[in-house]
């Protein structure tokens, strides 16, 4: 039992104070170069793939009519409504549908002159609030020359 006790003793004096050589740590280095190429060569993949048509009509059902097509004036403001609501004035979409928004929008586009001719577009299933509104704040801006765009009954 004695012996087993001086060899215990002997193991952990000697781990201890022995002296083991470190290994020396080497810095670990990640190499970009290669990572940035594949992201240059993904990104001029896409770039040429891509089209860049960008299509911002809005799709518009016009009600129908069978009046003959009036004249088309050279400066006009069109005041575009959607299925939903939403309003454009000359394709420019409002941000909301407040009728001063569409006051301040008209305004602005005719730059004051309410003699400009004004053609509400409107989806057939547009809410007919919607078209009153527009033609209301038309009104209090003292336009006088209204018009509502149809499609011919034969167009179909």
């Amino acid at each position: 039992m004695i012996g087993r006790v001086e060899l215990i003793q002997h193991s952990w004096v000697a781990t201890k104070f022995m002296k083991f050589a470190r290994r020396q740590r080497t810095d670990v280095e990640v190499n970009l170069t290669p990572l940035i190429d594949v992201v240059f060569l993904l990104l001029i993949f896409f770039m040429v793939s891509t089209t860049f048509s960008k299509d911002t009509r809005i799709s518009i059902d016009l009600p129908e009519a069978s009046a003959e097509a009036g004249r088309i004036a050279k400066k006009q403001i069109e005041i575009t409504i959607t299925r939903d609501g939403s309003y454009s004035i000359n394709e420019v979409p409002l941000v909301n549908n407040k009728i001063e928004t569409i006051k301040s929008a008209i305004q602005k586009v005719s730059d004051g002159d309410s003699t400009v001719p004004l053609i509400v577009t409107a989806d057939s299933a547009t809410p007919h609030q919607s078209v009153v509104t527009a033609m209301d704040a038309a009104g209090q801006l003292g336009f006088v020359h209204l018009s509502i765009t149809t499609r011919n009954k034969s167009e179909q």
